[in-house]
């Protein structure tokens, strides 16, 4: 499934053809994806200027001049195309803009959603209320993770994908700071103490940062919205490499975490 680096990229692409222009034509092309589309969809689209481009956590967002927000999910196999050569029968969103340019969500697997809300709203959509803060945020603070993880007795690893705990994070990103801070991703959460936990909160930081840069993960199904790879894969410290060595010369384990693998160092990592 995309994680936050493979969404900011998403966006970043999008942003490109999308902002400042008016939408000419918004057509979904069946009724649902995970959930049904908004059935005004089209109506409070169709016309309408792309005045903001963002995300939050694994969404993004398009906030229109008419006061709407469009939200959407990529699921685990979803993505934007941006001009695409034709459009097929997993293409289930097609957008054409006043610029001349035609955009598709295509989503063969149908886990993705799309909703629209009023932007003076977005803060309240169900999915957004509990989330915590964005790990590139200033709010994501080793102060702030102390405080929350005080007296969680779930392993570190389970603490970091909580949405309620930190916006975005997911396995791949999660697995590849915690060898990067050297902790175990099965020590237990209230054990971290401070001076683990500045290294762990700088460790989240630089390989979210690292992952943008390199236009996020390619596992399967992701691509860049203009048809471009992700090429992050190439620095995995840890996730996929079981059996193989780790930076600091130990060997590469695989667990299995809340039915989810966990790659990591038991040399290293403690």
């Amino acid at each position: 499934m995309p994680e936050l680096p493979e969404v900011e990229t998403t966006v970043r692409g999008l942003a490109a053809v999308l902002q400042d222009v008016r939408l000419t034509s918004v057509v979904a092309r069946r009724a649902d994806l995970r959930r049904a589309f908004p059935v005004d969809l089209g109506q409070r689209m169709t016309g309408a200027r792309i005045v903001s481009l963002g995300r939050r956590a694994k969404y993004g967002l398009l906030g229109t001049d008419r006061g709407d927000s469009m939200i959407f999910h990529l699921g685990m196999s979803g993505r934007w195309r941006i001009d695409p050569e034709d459009i097929g029968t997993h293409d289930h969103l097609v957008m054409h803009t006043d610029s001349g340019h035609v955009l598709s969500l295509f989503d063969p697997r149908r886990f993705g959603s799309v909703d629209l809300v009023e932007t003076a709203a977005i803060a309240s959509f169900p999915s957004f209320a509990a989330m915590g803060p964005e790990p590139l945020g200033d709010d994501f603070t080793p102060a702030y993770l102390r405080e929350r993880l005080k007296s969680r007795a779930s392993p570190i690893k389970a603490m970091l994908l909580d949405q309620r705990i930190v916006a975005g994070l997911g396995n791949i990103y999660v697995c590849e700071a915690l060898n990067m801070a050297r902790i175990s991703p099965l020590r237990a959460a209230e054990q971290i103490g401070p001076a683990k936990l500045k290294p762990l909160v700088t460790a989240i930081k630089s390989v979210l940062v690292d992952a943008i840069a390199a236009g996020g993960s390619t596992l399967r199904d992701y691509a860049r919205p203009d048809g471009q790879l992700g090429y992050f894969a190439k620095q995995w410290r840890v996730y996929g490499r079981e059996g193989e060595a780790c930076p600091c010369g130990g060997t590469v384990k695989r667990t299995v975490q809340s039915g989810r693998s966990t790659f990591w160092c038991p040399s290293c990592q403690k």
